[in-house]
């Protein structure tokens, strides 16, 4: 790709990223074959459609569930379920590491299709099916090991021996969001299916070709069809469907749709895990390596054009560095790619749909009535395409701006000066969210001491989210109104199953017993509860 500035850009616009010659387009991706080929099997009477943002184009007609349709699905799924949960947790895993293997060798298929259903740059979209990989890896590799059972001490060691079993939960309902459609469909599905479940999915509409692909290459690697059902339609309408049949509901969105999602979960008594809405901060100490934090600002910021739930929002610059940093950054994010071609070489895409435009330019726009100074950007640009914002950067923002509180989820982000450390702590936690944050600095202890003091659900230390996200291992998900329970790790696949403690009594009851009566029993059993503190017995 080379580069180019617009005939109609305003002055001093980002330049834009010129297609290659031969580029594939929405009709050589989305052809009637392959809608035919993702979208068999979905329960859905009724039709509808999604659109790439890139252009505002129809990409699809698909089938539209009803509430019925939805309760078809979930009738399938657990039919196939009760098989599903029968094969041995190895060969369920499997599956997983012959996903992974495919989805490496086939990416190019899915990131045409994240491309042209979100509007992100190439780039932003392999960061998804790196995601999906890693924990398609994970898990195909780990969960014998999560799920096999496990031996604990009874309540008179050698007497009672305790196991504890991990039972799937049945039907997953999970409601996935459109800005990130691979990596937060299947990818959180994933632990499910290994752990014995069947999983009845609610993509968004407007990017419903990402998940069924992904589903359909689940399906060749060897996951039962019917294990796997999708149902589309309006949130408002198959959503609550989703939360009243599920037997555990895994939910990516809003903080105000979660609470509808977790009132509809608690009413039936069934579980749920949230990653909600996010407010992130960034702390650049005044130790820290100037460049090398303006760079990774770019990536936190402006990464799938801010609309990531765990980017970066608001950046606490110390007043010793803030205006060597803001120059830096400010060059680096004027320089930015835009584009939509469906090949590398645009730094960032576009927004997904109009209420995201409208949310960014309220809030840029308001921002600068009130008194905050426009660094960088703060302009849409439709000579690109109809949903096209420039990356920005706002300084001097106050309250009560909106921006200054309120989620954007898109390419802005405010700058803010600190003097001393506590209070960069104290503002970055001034907020009734806690999804994640960002610590830049040289000095490696610091870093985690001031990590350990954020109300984050994950911290990252000279970078802006991919560390944490990244490590699978460990748990990701949000603190306050961010979110409950966690993805990834242990807590990623546990929460899919049911914990089942069987516990078998030999050679004498816990009861009276040998001639004992209540009296002399309750005397022994006080002797022995002494005794087993003293040997320090756990």
């Amino acid at each position: 790709m080379t580069d180019s500035q617009a005939p109609d850009a305003p002055p001093g616009s980002n330049p834009v990223a010129v297609a290659p010659a031969g580029v594939r387009t929405a009709a050589d991706v989305v052809t009637p074959e392959v809608v035919a080929r993702l979208t068999r099997g979905v329960v859905g009477s009724g039709r509808t459609a999604n659109h790439t943002p890139s252009t505002g184009e129809k990409l699809a007609d698909l089938p539209e569930s009803t509430p019925e349709d939805v309760a078809t699905a979930f009738d399938r799924a657990r039919t196939a379920q009760e098989a599903w949960a029968a094969v041995p947790v190895r060969q369920r895993a499997a599956v997983l590491l012959r996903f992974h293997d495919l989805l490496l060798g086939r990416q190019s298929e899915v990131l045409d299709l994240i491309q042209l259903e979100t509007g992100k740059a190439r780039l932003h979209a392999h960061e998804e099916v790196q995601a999906v990989a890693v924990a398609a890896r994970h898990y195909g590799r780990r969960a014998v090991a999560y799920l096999k059972p496990r031996r604990h001490t009874g309540v008179v060691p050698t007497l009672t021996k305790v196991t504890e079993l991990r039972q799937p939960r049945g039907v997953i309902g999970q409601i996935a969001p459109w800005n990130y459609p691979f990596e937060l469909s299947v990818g959180d599905a994933l632990p499910a299916f290994v752990s014995g479940n069947a999983v009845v999915m609610k993509p968004d509409t407007e990017t419903a070709l990402t998940a069924l692909w992904a589903r359909d290459l689940l399906v060749e690697a060897g996951l039962p069809a019917e294990v796997f059902q999708v149902v589309l339609g309006e949130g408002p309408v198959v959503g609550p469907e989703v939360v009243a049949r599920a037997d555990y509901v895994s939910f990516t969105g809003s903080t105000r749709t979660g609470r509808e999602v977790a009132a509809g979960a608690a009413a039936r008594l069934v579980g749920v895990s949230l990653e909600l809405g996010g407010k992130n901060a960034m702390l650049v100490l005044e130790d820290a390596d100037v460049e090398k934090a303006a760079a990774g600002a770019v990536r936190a910021c402006f990464s799938s054009a801010g609309q990531l739930c765990i980017s970066i929002e608001r950046l606490y610059v110390h007043e010793s560095i803030a205006d060597d940093f803001v120059r830096r950054f400010a060059t680096r994010t004027r320089a930015m790619r835009l584009g939509s071609a469906l090949a590398y070489g645009a730094d960032m895409g576009s927004l997904v749909g109009e209420r995201q435009l409208e949310t960014v330019s309220r809030h840029v726009e308001e921002a600068v009535e009130k008194g905050a100074t426009l660094v960088a950007g703060g302009v849409a640009r439709p000579d690109i395409g109809p949903l096209f914002y420039e990356p920005t950067i706002l300084d001097g923002v106050e309250p009560p701006m909106a921006v200054c509180a309120e989620e954007t989820f898109g390419p802005v982000v405010s700058i803010y000066r600190f003097s001393d450390e506590d209070e960069a702590v104290a503002l970055a936690n001034g907020t009734p969210y806690g999804l994640n944050s960002s610590v830049w600095t040289t000095d490696a202890r610091r870093g985690h001491r001031i990590a350990a003091r954020l109300r984050t659900g994950t911290v990252n230390i000279n970078e802006g989210y991919a560390p944490a996200y990244g490590s699978v291992q460990s748990p990701m998900g949000g603190m306050k109104e961010s979110g409950l329970g966690r993805r990834h790790g242990s807590e990623g696949i546990l929460k899919y199953t049911e914990a089942q403690t069987v516990a078998q009594q030999r050679l004498i009851p816990l009861a009276p017993a040998f001639g004992m009566d209540d009296e002399k029993y309750a005397a022994f059993m006080t002797r022995s509860l002494k005794a087993m503190k003293a040997i320090r017995l756990r």
